[in-house]
């Protein structure tokens, strides 16, 4: 009896624990959620009241919204490079995007969508190839849209990102402001983990300012419309200073060490062609003496530089990324798309 008696005084210590654990998980998990919802901040209502009083937001739809956005430490590891990371090769950048894989789908891509890339190259003045080799960097033609929701991440970046907050609260603002405008659910966004946005990984205000309605079927949907997504990245290269029919980029070599002190300028074309040889700098392109030009350097550990001379169009391209690996990339590969639809026999 004692036995037994024992038995049942541990199964009634044990029902009791079983019940306390049950009453405390769900406000342990309340209280996690609290913690962890961005309604809560401070920082957050004064945007919330900012956004409201500058562009009559709902305050209650917006707290609703920042009560479900959740910061994402995976992002913040994303914009923050490890101290021990490689350095920069231009071999290796290069590998990742100009290659027979992406010139193949790119051909692909432009016979699918060739009316659209000859009216975009016509109307805005940006060649095809060019075009059709930023998407193919940005998202494979489309394939890789992000799988972030946009909100957490602008929200990430927004609030606990403070090396870069400013920005990205502008984002933030311009993403809450074209969903209004759009009429789409803001917690069904998908991007990257900066919070870029579509076939032409837009960032929300570029989508706003520079997006386009390509296709005309009343609105601009850079998600699913290639035509649209066509249209506004030539819109954009022309918005940021691309000329029709000038060239990007020429060959270069360098000579001594004066060279560095264009290298050394940063990506905006501030010397002129003219200039060149007084840097130990030379080209196999006949450029105009008086052409503004800056000498890019492309460095691969271990390998020795590679050099080009960037023009006013090379500059235009760092406006979509700053890299000068990107630009360099994105041409060349525009190159080589151009050359492949040359080779493909006529239809």
């Amino acid at each position: 009896m004692a036995c037994a008696a024992g038995q049942v005084g541990r199964l009634v210590v044990c029902l009791l624990l079983a019940s306390m654990v049950a009453l405390v998980s769900p406000l342990a998990n309340a209280a996690e959620r609290s913690r962890d919802s961005y309604a809560d901040r401070e920082d957050v209502r004064q945007f919330v009241d900012d956004m409201v009083t500058r562009h009559g937001l709902s305050s209650s739809e917006l707290q609703q919204v920042f009560r479900r956005a959740r910061k994402q430490a995976s992002v913040i590891r994303a914009m923050t490079p490890p101290a021990d990371a490689p350095q920069r090769s231009w071999q290796s950048y290069r590998s990742i995007f100009v290659n027979s894989p992406r010139i193949e789908a790119g051909t692909r891509f432009w016979a699918r969508n060739e009316a659209a890339l000859t009216r975009a190259a016509t109307e805005y003045g940006v060649p095809e190839e060019v075009i059709a080799a930023i998407i193919g960097i940005e998202t494979v033609y489309g394939r890789n849209l992000g799988t972030y929701r946009v909100i957490d991440a602008l929200s990430t970046l927004a609030f606990d990102f403070p090396r870069r907050a400013e920005y990205f609260r502008g984002e933030l603002e311009h993403f809450l402001l074209f969903a209004r405008d759009a009429g789409i659910d803001v917690l069904g966004v998908k991007g990257s983990y900066a919070g870029a946005i579509g076939i032409p990984q837009f960032m929300p205000g570029s989508y706003r300012r520079f997006g386009v309605d390509f296709d005309g079927d009343g609105h601009t949907d850079l998600a699913g419309s290639a035509t649209d997504a066509i249209g506004s990245v030539a819109n954009f290269l022309r918005a940021h200073g691309w000329r029709r029919g000038e060239v990007a980029l020429a060959p270069a070599r360098v000579d001594g060490q004066r060279w560095r002190i264009l290298a050394d300028a940063g990506i905006k074309p501030l010397y002129l062609a003219g200039d060149l040889p007084l840097f130990g700098v030379s080209t196999s392109s006949d450029l105009p003496p008086d052409m503004p030009c800056v000498l890019v350097e492309l460095e691969s550990p271990g390998d020795a530089s590679e050099f080009r001379i960037g023009l006013n169009n090379f500059y235009a391209v760092t406006r979509y990324n700053r890299s000068s690996f990107y630009a360099v990339s994105v041409l060349e590969l525009a190159a080589e798309l151009a050359a492949a639809r040359r080779s493909m026999p006529p239809r």
